[in-house]
């Protein structure tokens, strides 16, 4: 799905980097212009650069009909600092990887936003311990449920790891839902948020505006809240998480936008 849905940072080496090598920072674009403005054409939005449209990694015209969503793009344009940042433009970012990937095929988006629910997180509950176990009830059964009365799936649950079969009728009916989604943008930021929560149910519920950003996140942080309240955390995988909040609450606020 990479070639679709795109690198998060082209930026960032798969290899650790080594003293001897020049930093990402130093390797990011200079900012080249000026000014940073908002136009519409022919009912699209656009941002120019000093009277120049911005374009996609693949050359593509960065246009889309929604007014606010091109304000945050034009946002995160306008306060680059010296040099251009891609870690720092998360709404850039998720229109790119909607225009030059999803666009092209997202028939390939949305079976994997099914494949999710599948075997979706919210169907693997913990056995024991006993708080951690009501704890997951009382944050993915709702979901479960809404799911149920609201898509018309009902998803099995079993303790443990192990594969559960979700039935038919219950993938088909979610199916239905993901495959009526017609927007690159909105069917991006499903998935983003689908993989960030490890939930499609999760994802679903926030395009159809049933849960808060906070309820999603903190469903589905369930098992590691737990655990970060037992033994603590660290100031890595916290600097982790916060990182990918500010992906899930980017793609969360297109859903409310123009989902």
């Amino acid at each position: 799905m990479n070639d679709i849905l795109g690198e998060r940072d082209s930026n960032v080496p798969d290899t650790p980097t080594r003293v001897s090598e020049p930093s990402r920072e130093s390797q990011l674009p200079k900012r080249f212009y000026k000014a940073v403005e908002v136009v519409e054409i022919d009912g699209l939005f656009r941002v120019e650069l000093d009277g120049r449209p911005i374009r996609t990694p693949g050359k593509k015209h960065l246009e889309l009909s929604s007014a606010n969503v091109m304000s945050n793009i034009a946002a995160e344009w306008d306060v680059q600092a010296e040099r251009i940042d891609p870690l720092t433009m998360p709404y850039t970012r998720l229109t790119n990887t909607a225009i030059d990937g999803v666009a092209r095929d997202m028939q390939a988006v949305k079976e994997d936003i099914v494949r999710y629910a599948s075997s979706d997180l919210l169907c693997y509950r913990a056995d024991q311990p006993e708080g951690l176990v009501a704890r997951q009830m009382a944050l993915w059964d709702p979901v479960l449920e809404w799911a149920q009365m609201g898509l018309g799936a009902q998803f099995e649950t079993a303790q443990g790891v192990m594969h559960v079969e979700q039935p038919a009728t219950a993938m088909a009916a979610f199916s239905t839902h993901v495959g009526v989604i017609d927007d690159p943008l909105v069917l991006s930021a499903t998935h983003v948020a689908t993989s960030l929560t490890g939930s499609a149910v999760i994802a679903m519920a926030l395009l159809k505006d049933e849960i808060s950003l906070h309820e999603a996140w903190t469903a589905a942080h369930v098992d590691e809240d737990w655990n970060i309240e037992l033994w603590g955390s660290d100031e890595e995988a916290e600097a982790r998480r916060a990182s990918r909040f500010v992906d899930m609450e980017t793609a969360v606020a297109v859903l409310k936008e123009i989902g």
